[in-house]
């Protein structure tokens, strides 16, 4: 018999009967609490703010997520993190002013399912047991521990009956929670910020203010009572026990979610060869259903797929009444992406430890917290915004006179925000040389899926002619295609609209035609600064027409097209002259 088995038989098992007796005592408490809170007006909630953010660090506490000794016991550790996902939203930001009592339940709430929270992973009677909104004593561990190093009084606080070997209780720095008559409540001497947050594998509880001069009491570690670790309702088998649960129902539980929106052929090849028959698919809009061609991504061979058919609605309205360019556009794509992106957040459950998740979308599930707990990967389509933006800045000090190159950045906040996931994802899976050459050690550098066409027979022109296969703005590099062939005698073939100037080609011999003007070039070329979709030179080159373009393009080693670096683009005329 081992360890676990043996003390199982030393205690009586937990009764329904017991359990019955235990909530009746509870509820009497609880209305007690809520009765004598109300008479006293001692407790309140704080708003968030912004106004410590930047104040030094007074405490820092970083506790490890994934706890669990068995495989069996995951679920309940996933709940818990699910729990403790709900509870950061809730206290990240808030500020506490000088002189006030903060309580824990009172910011966070009564744990209900209607609010979110699920089953997790508690103690209780010597055991690990599931239940609803477990594992939130975590938090107000971390939350006591940094209260006592940042020199906070403390009016509640209460110890675990049971201590476990190496965990906060050892050293007395725990404090249990239970709705809502066992409270954790202290009083800071200076206002004081709390932030919240999850990472990968830990719980991190920042409190920032301006420290004081009073010392923070030092706490003796106290006697080890419970040397072993407590018994499981997920391992111990115990079938008389009303808590057991069955261990093959819920051992290895783990699925990865699939998170995208416009539709990509690589990385829809790439989730087709990863996704396993647990994984679940959120797109916008079944694309192949309802034949839309920018949404195709193939749902077969998943547990599910989920949609988001109004705010996919919602976006296809509001982009038709904007321009195809500038900044208006821009700002609906971000705030439609980050509406998107939270309406998936609503829908991934415990279970969905992995995620995958398409570019966009990130930097929003990074901020509302939603990848905390979980490993991620990033499908990526564009650059990093903070890069993006220094390559626009980069373009703009080459050609201060456009009306394109300044017209937009986005917010800071959401550029950090990219940063810092992107930061701490696992793999960076893309196509774009480019980009992959940003992440060096992370990247998973998909080949492009090359188009069909192949013209062996192309008629020659009278002239020799050039494609220009973009929208004429600045970060396409029009202008530096403008100076290049302002001496040449060739033929200027637009396949976009003039954006920047009206009378930009003004003196040059300029036609403007449709895609198939791509396979009649002598010559394709497009020196840009910022160049995510470089469908049009994969045509070109798939069809025998030499390609120059910028590294900016992604397209390095693609045969028929010959790259030249974002910093030498000044020089592509030298190169223009090798073919024309």
């Amino acid at each position: 018999m081992n360890s676990k088995d043996h003390s199982i038989t030393e205690t009586a098992l937990p009764t329904r009967r017991a359990a019955m007796i235990f909530r009746g005592k509870a509820t009497l408490l609880q209305v007690r609490r809520s009765v004598n809170d109300t008479i006293s007006g001692r407790s309140r909630k704080f708003e968030k703010a912004e106004r410590l953010s930047g104040t030094p660090i007074l405490a820092n506490s970083v506790t490890p997520l994934w706890t669990e000794s068995e495989p069996e016991e995951r679920f309940l550790v996933a709940g818990k993190i699910e729990n403790l996902r709900r509870a950061a939203k809730l206290l990240n930001g808030v500020e506490i002013p000088a002189g006030e009592v903060f309580s824990f339940w009172k910011h966070i709430g009564r744990a209900t399912r209607r609010r979110g929270f699920t089953v997790g992973r508690e103690i209780r009677e010597g055991c690990v047991i599931p239940n609803l909104g477990g594992g939130l004593c975590q938090l107000s561990n971390a939350l006591y521990s940094s209260a006592l190093t940042a020199g906070c009084e403390i009016v509640e606080r209460h110890a675990h009956s049971r201590v476990i070997a190496g965990s906060l209780a050892e050293k007395d720095l725990d404090a249990t929670v239970f709705w809502n008559y066992i409270d954790l409540r202290f009083r800071p001497r200076n206002d004081l910020r709390i932030e919240v947050s999850l990472d990968t594998n830990d719980l991190i509880v920042r409190f920032r203010g301006i420290r004081t001069d009073a010392q923070t009491s030092v706490k003796k570690p106290r006697r080890v009572l419970h040397e072993s670790e407590p018994n499981s309702c997920a391992t111990c088998g115990e079938g008389d026990c009303f808590r057991s649960i069955h261990p093959a129902e819920n051992k290895n539980k783990k699925r990865t979610a699939f998170l995208v929106d416009e539709y990509a052929a690589e990385f829809d090849e790439y989730i087709s060869a990863e996704k396993g028959r647990d994984d679940v698919l959120m797109l916008p809009i079944d694309g192949r259903r309802f034949r839309k061609a920018n949404y195709a991504w193939r749902t077969d061979g998943f547990d599910r797929t989920k949609q988001s058919l109004p705010i996919t609605f919602l976006r296809s309205y509001r982009s038709r009444k904007l321009a195809a360019q500038g900044a208006e556009r821009q700002r609906n794509l971000l705030s439609m992406s980050e509406r998107l992106a939270l309406d998936f957040a609503r829908k991934l459950r415990p279970d969905m430890l992995h995620i995958v998740v398409q570019q966009n979308l990130l930097p929003h599930l990074w901020r509302n917290g939603d990848l905390g707990g979980r490993t991620f990967d990033v499908l990526m389509t564009a650059l990093p915004m903070d890069a993006l933006q220094k390559r626009l800045d980069l373009a703009y000090s080459q050609n201060p006179e456009s009306t394109t190159l300044g017209d937009f950045r986005a917010d800071q906040l959401l550029v950090q925000n990219e940063s810092e996931a992107l930061a701490a994802a696992a793999k960076i899976i893309t196509p774009h040389s480019d980009i992959a050459s940003l992440f060096p050690q992370r990247s998973v550098l998909l080949e492009w899926e090359m188009p069909s066409e192949n013209l062996t027979d192309r008629p020659k022109n009278d002239k020799p002619t050039i494609v220009f296969p973009a929208t004429t703005v600045g970060r396409k590099g029009c202008y530096e295609l403008r100076e290049a062939i302002r001496d040449m005698n060739i033929k200027l073939v637009l396949l976009g609209p003039v954006i920047e100037s009206p009378r930009f080609w003004e003196g040059f011999d300029v036609e403007r035609d449709r895609e198939t003007s791509l396979f009649l070039a002598d010559l394709v070329v497009l020196p840009a600064y910022v160049e995510h979709r470089p469908q049009r030179l994969l045509k070109a080159a798939a069809a025998g027409v030499p390609v120059i373009a910028s590294s900016a393009c992604g397209v390095e080693n693609i045969d028929g097209i010959e790259t030249i670096d974002v910093s030498e683009l000044r020089h592509i005329g030298d190169l223009i002259n090798k073919y024309i």
